[in-house]
């Protein structure tokens, strides 16, 4: 891709750009909003709505085209630089929802010198101009997506910077404690106390509790983030449709008497106690000539590699001991699992979980509920959920990296305390793991992929 040209201030040129767009859902609706970012748009927004808007207050006005005559007719509010969004001049025209009254909003926007903007780039501006650092940025798009409401709880927290503040905090500490080594390293012919080692180790001690503090946090987050991908498999009638739509709570799932219904995975996502699960429900295994069922069995095994948790169901009122054990010996080791026993309503055995060397037994009724919990418990057991949502923030997997990384630096760190320049490289890389998650040293090819996932008109 060319670069982009550099202005006499050094921002790039395209990022001086005026840029334009539909900020709401496409589709009809009551609103729709046209959001435009730039330098000195007080021309702009009076050649669009007649005069120039007062800052931060709302004004009805009608929105013309180049002819003067009416596109629509709505509130406009003016946000000028840099008590924006973006840190620019921002003007919202807030009209009606209509998909083509929209895009001649846009259209016109764009014959006044705007370009269509990309996606995120509103929200990359806020970052590059400081209102917002990266992990605030990402909280941004993390609450659009949030699929439960302890994951939108989670990305308000990231957005409103409380994962931020503890990055800080720890680079704070970071970069005393550097300053104290280098120092020693630096000047050692100045009257400069040596470095104290004790002190040293105490600083690094309290740097590395602080840090596995919020790598257990961002754990969480990731969890909340991400979600928990769990496959129902087993042979065929076992109840598999019917335990998703009971953890569910609705029919999705066609259930028969009649083995081999079910073809071909259907996935649904649930709110597992806040956390976001998605559950595929598979094909039964078993022989088949039947070409449309083998192709269903195919994507079974291929939904059962790729999955955090595998519920292995079984029937209480069949032995099929043999062919269970044979389905076992083809789930690959890394993925855990749990063996749940079935239609226990048909035997009158109790509900319950029995813990084993291979992971869980839990024994339940889809179809009257019976045991349905403590399936859930054992889930987000697996998962790895502490039930700390209130002190949790969402958290993607670059930075569960960049976390990681800095704690194996601070491990080398302790392990090279009496070498005082290998303890000063390794304090320096910690730095710099950490100040990558905010975003004071990022790669501008990070922040293409990261601004690129976003909407259009965020």
């Amino acid at each position: 891709m060319k670069p982009a040209t550099a202005a006499a201030d050094g921002v790039p040129m395209r990022e001086r750009d005026t840029i334009a767009a539909i900020s709401t859902a496409p589709g009809r609706g009551g609103i729709g909003i046209v959001r435009v970012s730039g330098q000195a748009l007080g021309a702009f927004a009076e050649a669009l709505t007649g005069s120039a808007p007062t800052p931060r207050r709302t004004a009805l006005r009608v929105f013309r085209d180049a002819a003067g005559e009416p596109i629509d007719e709505g509130i406009a509010v003016y946000f000028a630089a840099p008590r924006s969004y973006t840190g620019e001049d921002v003007l919202e025209l807030h009209g009606h929802g209509g998909p083509v009254v929209l895009r001649l909003l846009l259209q016109r926007c764009v014959e006044l010198g705007a370009r269509v903007a990309e996606p995120g780039e509103f929200t990359r501006r806020a970052f590059l101009n400081g209102k917002l650092d990266l992990a605030q940025a990402e909280g941004v798009i993390d609450l659009i997506d949030a699929s439960t409401a302890q994951a939108a709880r989670c990305a308000v927290r990231s957005l409103q910077g409380e994962f931020s503040a503890r990055v800080h905090a720890l680079d704070a500490a970071i970069v005393e404690l550097r300053m104290l080594v280098e120092a020693t390293l630096d000047f050692p012919e100045e009257e400069i106390d040596s470095l104290d080692r004790e002190d040293a180790a105490r600083r690094l001690a309290s740097l590395r509790s602080l840090l596995d503090e919020v790598l257990r946090a961002a754990r969480q987050g990731s969890l909340m983030r991400e979600g928990l991908h769990v496959v129902l498999a087993g042979p065929p009638n076992v109840g598999k449709s019917s335990l998703l739509n009971r953890l569910a709570g609705e029919e999705l799932a066609i259930v028969t008497d009649v083995p081999g219904t079910t073809r071909d995975t259907i996935r649904q996502a649930i709110d597992l106690g806040g956390v976001p699960a998605y559950i595929v429900d598979t094909a039964g295994l078993r022989e088949s000539d039947d070409p449309v069922e083998k192709i269903g069995i195919e994507r079974t095994w291929k939904a059962i590699d790729e999955a955090d948790a595998l519920v292995l169901l079984t029937d209480v009122t069949r032995s099929d001991d043999a062919a269970r054990d044979r389905l076992v010996e083809r789930i690959p080791p890394e993925v855990p699992r749990i063996r749940v026993i079935n239609k226990i309503d048909l035997t009158g055995d109790t509900p319950g979980v029995d813990p084993t060397q291979d992971g869980a037994v839990v024994r339940l009724s889809a179809r009257s509920g019976a045991g349905i919990e403590d399936l859930r418990q054992v889930l987000l057991a697996i998962a790895g959920w502490e039930g700390r949502a209130e002190t949790a923030f969402l958290a993607r997997e670059r930075h569960l990296q960049a976390l990681r990384a800095a704690s194996e630096h601070l491990g080398r760190a302790h392990d090279q305390q009496r070498t005082v320049e290998l303890f000063a490289e390794e304090l320096r890389l910690a730095h710099e793991r950490l100040a990558a998650i905010v975003g004071e040293f990022t790669a501008d090819d990070l922040l293409g992929e990261i601004f690129s996932r976003f909407c259009i008109g965020k």
